[in-house]
Formats: structure tokens, C-alpha cells, sequence
């Protein structure tokens, strides 16, 4: 049997490998759970915010096998999606939005699944003996940071991230959970000895505590998760990001081992990279679908997204994009026209001021009202 393990582990090394994994792990599922306290706690103290989802799947989630009790091992693998430039330079262009790294590119579910289901499958006809396999891609109630930490592809940083010595910040996870028994690999080491500059990088203070995160003060969750309108306390620490957060990854001192991505897939498109908000802020329901199609931005939205890039507009100070945060004062989506408001009194006060009674004698929303009414003449 050890030898049918390690011969099915050297075949899993090099047909990840080929597929175009950049790490690989497995864990033992008999001892998975360590984390499911730390999620109930999470859950508990209401930091998940509006991600329902998160305590309606928590015993689920608690362990791999009350996913799946027949599961025997866990196969991890990692893709590397390094960015090929400083994720953070264009927060320095007002005028451009930021767009997470993550989401630059293709789907990173499209790209891997398909693969995790090769592998998978070529991994059965080569045990052989009647096995089975599931593969996952963070669309089922999988603690996958937890799981790669316990296959040592790193180790969940203070951020609560992923960090891996030989990748960073930078790694998208998939598994396979299979009824083969396989060797296990020594789990991974916490290495972020008294560093915390993830925690100090953050621009609004989401981390409580070391290892911990209030998502909602994150500001991935709150241009993407939330459907809700971002809280004003935290809309001019967003900056120019429209879609997700990095900095606490970028910041991470084991990105000096980072590499760009190898997977063309997983390069980052030149109209993602910086894009203007002139021209975000114009986008109507077609346009946004054509623009981020197969990309991972399209499932927040149109509305949620152009109303992002109205706060990104907002903390411009670029007069320049008065003409194209009006136009959105009129639009169908409240969210949109709400936070259209915001941002017409940050880049121009007196404007929002003349404009306030008019727009308060038809507008008949009260999240919309109620920034007309925050304007404090």
C-alpha cells in the first residue's frame, strides 16, 4: 500500500505539474477541523457581515468529512497568479481605478476546475480498485486556507491569507478529495514571526487582532461581497479600489520569492490593469457584461461596481470627472445614484448643495435621500 502511495504521489507531482499547478499537498483529513472554532467565533461575533452563506454551511465546513465522510486524503494544489508589476501602483493615479490582482485576468474557477477534473480522473484509472473523487474551487463549503496550511503549501498568515515561501501572497487553491489513502505531507509553518505590516497596511483597520478579520470593515467584502451601499466611514479609505483589496498581500515580505504567473490565463489584461474611471462610470448593464466577460468582476454587477467606481471618483479630486458622476445622479439603480451623490459633494460641494432641493422633491429611495440629506448645507 505505501508503495501504491508513493508511486500515485510521484504521478500527482508531475501531471499537476503539466496541467499547470505551481504546488501541490495532501493533507489527512482525520486531521482537519482545528479551524472550525475560529469560524464560529467569526460567525458569532457577526464579522461575516451579509455573507449568509458563511453560518448557514458552518457545520459543514467544520470538517472535510462532513462534506464527505468517505473522504480518505486531500489533494491541494496551487496555481501561481503573481502579478508581473508592483499590485499597488495605481493606487498613486487618482483618476484610474484598481482592480484586485486576482481579478485581471480570466476566471481563475473557469481555468482550474476543468483541470482539478483531469487530474482527478486520471488519478482514479491509475489506482484503479473502485475509487471515487470530488474536486472543489471555493464554490462549496471547503475551509481551503486551513486544508492547504494542514497539505504544507504554507501557512494562513496574519492577514488570514494564504502565504507560501515560494509563491507569497499569490496562489489560487483547488482539492480533490478522493477515498485513496495517500501519504500525508507535514503541515506548514507558521512563519510571520513579529511581523505586521499586512495588519498596518490596512486601510480600514479590518484586522481586530493577528489572525483575525472583521470582513465587514474588509474592503474586498465591501465592493464585492455586499450588495449593500459602503458605509461612509469607510468610503475614503477605499481610494481608487473598485474591486477587491491587495494591499495586505502586497505588502507580505515572502512576496521577495514571488514569480509572474506562468499561465497565460492568469495575465493580467492591459485594459484591467489601471482603467479609467471616465469610463467605468459610463457603463451601462451591456457594456459592463461585454467588458468583464469571463472575468471575475462580472458577478457583482453593474450596479454594485459602477457604484465603486463612483466612490473611486469621489476621492479623486478630479474635476475632470464632474460631467461623468452627474450623468449617474439620473441613474435606474439606487445604489448607483446614491453614492453618485457622494461623490458630487466631494469633488464639488457647492454644486451638490444647489442641486440638493430639486432632487429631494423627486427622488423617493431613502438610502438616496439620505445622502442628499447628509449634505450639510
Amino acid at each position: 500500500m505505501a508503495g501504491l502511495s508513493q508511486e500515485l504521489r510521484t504521478f500527482l507531482a508531475a501531471d499537476a505539474r503539466r496541467l499547470g499547478f505551481d504546488a501541490i499537498g495532501v493533507a489527512d483529513p482525520a486531521r482537519d477541523g482545528a479551524a472550525a472554532p475560529r469560524l464560529k467565533a467569526f460567525v458569532e461575533a457577526g464579522r461575516h457581515g451579509t455573507m449568509d452563506w458563511l453560518p448557514e454551511t458552518l457545520e459543514r465546513r467544520g470538517s472535510a468529512r462532513s462534506l464527505w465522510p468517505e473522504v480518505k486524503s486531500i489533494i491541494v494544489l496551487g496555481m501561481n497568479y503573481g502579478p508581473g508589476e508592483d499590485p499597488l501602483a495605481s493606487h498613486g493615479r487618482p483618476d484610474r481605478g484598481t482592480i484586485s490582482v486576482y481579478a485581471r485576468h480570466r476566471d481563475y474557477h473557469e481555468v482550474i476546475k476543468g483541470r482539478l477534473k483531469e487530474l482527478a480522473a486520471r488519478l482514479i484509472a491509475r489506482a484503479g480498485g473502485g475509487h471515487d473523487a470530488k474536486v472543489f474551487v471555493d464554490t462549496a463549503p471547503v475551509m481551503e486556507k486551513p486544508v492547504a496550511e494542514l497539505a504544507g503549501l504554507g501557512w494562513q498568515g496574519k492577514h488570514t491569507n494564504l502565504v507560501s515561501r515560494e509563491f507569497g501572497s499569490w496562489l489560487f487553491l483547488g482539492s480533490i478529495f478522493t477515498t485513496i489513502a495517500l501519504e500525508p505531507d507535514e503541515a506548514g509553518t507558521d512563519m510571520c514571526g513579529s511581523c505586521r505590516r499586512c495588519q498596518d497596511a490596512c486601510p480600514t483597520a479590518a484586522f481586530p487582532a493577528p489572525y483575525q478579520l472583521d470582513a465587514r470593515r474588509c474592503i474586498s467584502y465591501l465592493t464585492i461581497e455586499t450588495k449593500r451601499p459602503v458605509p461612509a466611514a469607510f468610503r475614503p479609505a477605499m481610494g481608487n479600489r473598485i474591486y477587491g483589496c491587495d494591499d495586505c498581500l502586497a505588502v507580505c515580505p515572502w512576496n521577495k520569492f514571488a514569480v509572474a504567473a506562468r499561465e497565460a490565463k492568469l495575465k493580467a489584461r492591459e485594459d484591467l490593469k489601471a482603467p479609467h474611471l471616465a469610463n467605468l462610470l459610463t457603463l451601462d448593464d451591456a457594456g459592463f457584461r461585454q467588458l468583464f466577460a469571463g472575468s471575475p468582476v462580472k458577478r457583482v454587477g453593474r450596479d454594485k461596481f459602477v457604484s465603486n467606481c463612483l466612490i473611486a471618483a469621489g476621492n479623486s479630486g478630479d474635476a475632470a470627472l464632474l460631467p461623468a458622476v452627474a450623468e449617474r445622479l439620473g441613474d435606474p439603480a439606487p445604489i448607483v445614484r446614491a453614492m453618485a451623490v457622494w461623490a458630487l459633494a466631494r469633488l464639488s460641494r457647492g454644486d451638490a448643495l444647489e442641486r440638493r432641493g430639486a432632487a429631494l422633491h423627486t427622488e423617493t429611495d431613502e438610502t438616496v435621500r439620505s445622502e442628499w440629506d447628509a449634505i450639510d448645507g
